[in-house]
């Protein structure tokens, strides 16, 4: 729990797609529904931050708006600081994710050896918004999370991360139809394909992605260096 003893993770719907994600296909995966307690989530929905802190990530490969915590950059370990830009619930919600509470229980869920944040973004995403299909396939203990903040998303409107086998967007086998207090949840792996459709007119995507991974002070990240790290949209 929360040093104020405020419920954050809803964990009983957490656990509950335990067995989904640890037994599922091409690679462990799970869509989870009601991810916060829903009371916590109407804090962070109603304090999502706006486009003036955001920047716009354009590549060949993706394209939408997005912001790092407080000091953070790309390549940098992420901190547990306070962040002035951002309410109090974005904040406690933030400084929970280093908590030992929430490290133990995605452990438990996932059946991954994740142990430290390796990243956390907020994303808002809008019209022609997109990410190409891709696998990183980087490491043996990286637990992806694309968390999402949008009410009364239509289903099978583009706009939520899809899964797929290859970096094949054809082949999706399964894409988010509801954005309001859900996550897909995945395993880094070789088959973990992974990508954004674009965006339609007049729709407005709100998420924040989060990488778990295994870490050794003396090692370092469980996952290979990589030339260019892709982030997710």
């Amino acid at each position: 729990m929360s040093q104020n003893n405020t419920k954050i993770i809803n964990w009983d719907s957490i656990f509950s797609f335990s067995n989904t994600f640890q037994n599922n296909s091409p690679c462990k995966w799970a869509f989870i529904e009601e991810f916060f307690d829903r009371e916590f989530y109407e804090k962070l929905y109603n304090t999502f931050p706006k486009e003036n802190v955001m920047e716009r990530v354009s590549a060949v490969d993706k394209d939408s708006l997005r912001t790092l915590w407080g000091n953070d950059s790309d390549g940098s370990f992420p901190t547990d600081s306070h962040d002035s830009r951002f309410s109090d619930s974005w904040n406690e919600f933030h400084h929970y994710l280093f908590n030992d509470e929430f490290i133990n229980n995605m452990q438990k869920f996932s059946g991954v050896s994740v142990n430290k944040l390796k990243h956390f973004s907020m994303k808002l995403s809008r019209k022609g918004d997109y990410q190409s299909p891709h696998i990183h396939n980087s490491g043996p203990s990286t637990v992806i999370f694309m968390i999402y903040f949008t009410k009364n998303w239509n289903d099978g409107e583009p706009g939520g991360t899809y899964i797929t086998p290859e970096e094949d967007e054809s082949k999706r086998i399964f894409e988010p139809y509801n954005l309001d207090n859900t996550a897909i949840v995945f395993q880094d792996g070789p088959h973990a394909g992974h990508g954004v459709r674009p965006l339609l007119e007049g729709t407005e995507r709100h998420a924040i992605q989060i990488y778990l991974e295994g870490y050794s002070a003396e090692t370092g990240w469980s996952s290979k260096p990589v030339v260019r790290e892709l982030r997710e949209l």
